[in-house]
């Protein structure tokens, strides 16, 4: 699934195609994308409608267009691709917005990726689905006391790393690689941290990201950008994917174990 750093990317790849580009039409070939309003509505609403903005919070995509705001959730596998306006749809292109000569399309395997709309004058932040994202890592209001608060469960760090509702944009990769960085145990749970602890969970989630961020992403399986462009950051990964290879810091042997159902990479001996 694309991260915070992989959404990110595409943002800024989304950014320099499309923007203060008009949208003509919209062709929903797969309407269960679209979540909130009924797909007619969604195709009227997006006419002549001007992409002015592209932000992001969490993995969450915002489009900014002229009278509304349009947020979109790439999931598993979901990803847009920007086309000539004559080139055929092919399998797995659900969702078309026409420009002019080009199209923008959103591409997902798996259709688990979904769309939200809603006017301009909602405040998206405090509605659904927004408002059930927590804070961003950078963002003020985080500190020691929220995370201990949110925290204070009986359960792995490296599954609450994971809860989109208590800090965002972190997925199964990156909250590998923060535990690594803060010589944390995956299976520590969450009431036995200390306050450097949350303080090293803090200043590593936003190391990590931003680091992925500068190398356009994570690549492993399936993710890429914008018209199938690979991230690199792949090739800086400290512990995820490295079973049976020697930890960078001391040469103990990279293992895998499952928390939470999700394969989970870490040295025992750097992170006892």
């Amino acid at each position: 699934m694309p991260e915070l750093p992989e959404v990110e990317t595409v943002r800024k790849k989304l950014l320099d195609k499309v923007q203060n580009k008009i949208i003509d039409d919209v062709e929903i070939i797969y309407d269960k994308i679209i979540k909130n309003i009924d797909p007619k509505t969604f195709k009227e609403s997006l006419k002549n409608q001007k992409i002015e903005d592209i932000k992001r919070y969490g993995k969450w995509l915002i489009f900014c267009l002229t009278d509304y705001y349009l947020l979109s959730h790439l999931r598993m596998e979901g990803k847009y691709l920007y086309k000539d306006s004559n080139e055929e749809i092919e399998k797995h292109e659900h969702i078309i917005f026409h420009m002019g000569d080009k199209k923008l399309i959103y591409k997902d395997v798996r259709k688990f990726g979904c769309m939200y709309l809603f006017s301009k004058s909602t405040d998206i932040f405090n509605i659904k689905p927004l408002s059930d994202v927590g804070y961003e890592p950078w963002d003020k209001k985080l500190n020691v006391e929220y995370l201990k608060d949110k925290y204070n469960k009986n359960i792995p760090i490296k599954t609450l790393l994971l809860d989109q509702t208590i800090l965002t944009g972190i997925g199964n990769i990156y909250a590998d690689e923060i535990l690594f960085l803060s010589h944390i145990n995956p299976l520590l749970k969450g009431n036995e941290l200390s306050d450097e602890n949350l303080k090293d969970i803090i200043k590593n989630t936003c190391v990590v990201l931003e680091q992925g961020i500068k190398n356009g992403g994570t690549t492993i399986r399936s993710y890429t950008s914008l018209d199938f462009e690979t991230g690199h950051n792949q090739n800086n990964l400290l512990v995820h994917k490295r079973e049976n290879e020697k930890c960078k810091n001391c040469s103990t042997l990279i293992k895998r174990i499952k928390v939470g159902g999700r394969s989970t990479y870490y040295c025992e001996k750097c992170q006892k």
